[in-house]
């Protein structure tokens, strides 16, 4: 064999020799990243399962508090507790406030009543030809004045003549035999019933159809 033949065959293994050489790094590299992707896959997959894990403690285990953490609960707590008791301490007072007004105010018609009851017998003796007085024009002011302060106070007379009886806001007295007016309707008022808003003050005095 010639010496430039066995060159160009010594050329040629070297040239397939590098080639083995670079097929044999390229399939190192291939397996380096197939072994770093499954340790990245392996490292998530301990990531996962630990948080898993730790949920599990948070929904079923007693997780151990940090002091810190269990001060602020407790303090927060507390809060919440005393802003509970000042809200329902606000709301007592007012009620017993509104409460106490309007026990006052029934006490403070009751004592004027009889004072109206006075005007109007007063003024219902008054002739026609007195009328015209300047006296009786001036007991007739003053009783429409105490009157319109009534019910700007919400201070109402009670409905009573021609009425169904109702023992919540009339007091019978009397009972007649009357075949013109219905059964259990009053016929005539003796005394005035007053109201105070919703409450009674004064239940009316009346004679009542039998």
């Amino acid at each position: 064999m010639s010496e430039e033949k066995k060159e160009y065959n010594t050329m040629e293994e070297e040239t397939i020799s590098n080639k083995e050489t670079e097929e044999i790094l390229e399939e190192d590299d291939v397996k380096l990243a197939e072994e770093a992707v499954s340790k990245e896959e392996q490292e998530a997959s301990a990531e996962e399962a630990e948080e898993k894990t730790d949920e599990k403690k948070g929904l079923f285990g007693k997780k151990k508090k940090d002091k810190k953490d269990e001060k602020i609960e407790e303090l927060t707590d507390m809060v919440k507790r005393q802003m509970a008791e000042f809200d329902n301490f606000r709301k007592r007072t007012e009620k017993e406030k509104s409460a106490m007004y309007q026990v006052g105010a029934k006490e403070i018609v009751e004592k004027i009543l009889p004072v109206v009851d006075n005007f109007e017998r007063g003024l219902a003796t008054v002739s026609e030809e007195e009328q015209v007085t300047p006296f009786a024009e001036g007991m007739l002011k003053i009783y429409k004045q105490l009157m319109t302060a009534f019910d700007e106070m919400g201070v109402k007379a009670i409905e009573a003549v021609g009425q169904e009886f109702n023992p919540d806001f009339h007091n019978a007295v009397m009972h007649v035999e009357d075949e013109e007016a219905g059964e259990n309707v009053v016929v005539e008022e003796f005394q005035k019933g007053y109201m105070y808003k919703d409450s009674v003050i004064r239940h009316s005095m009346v004679k009542v159809a039998n």
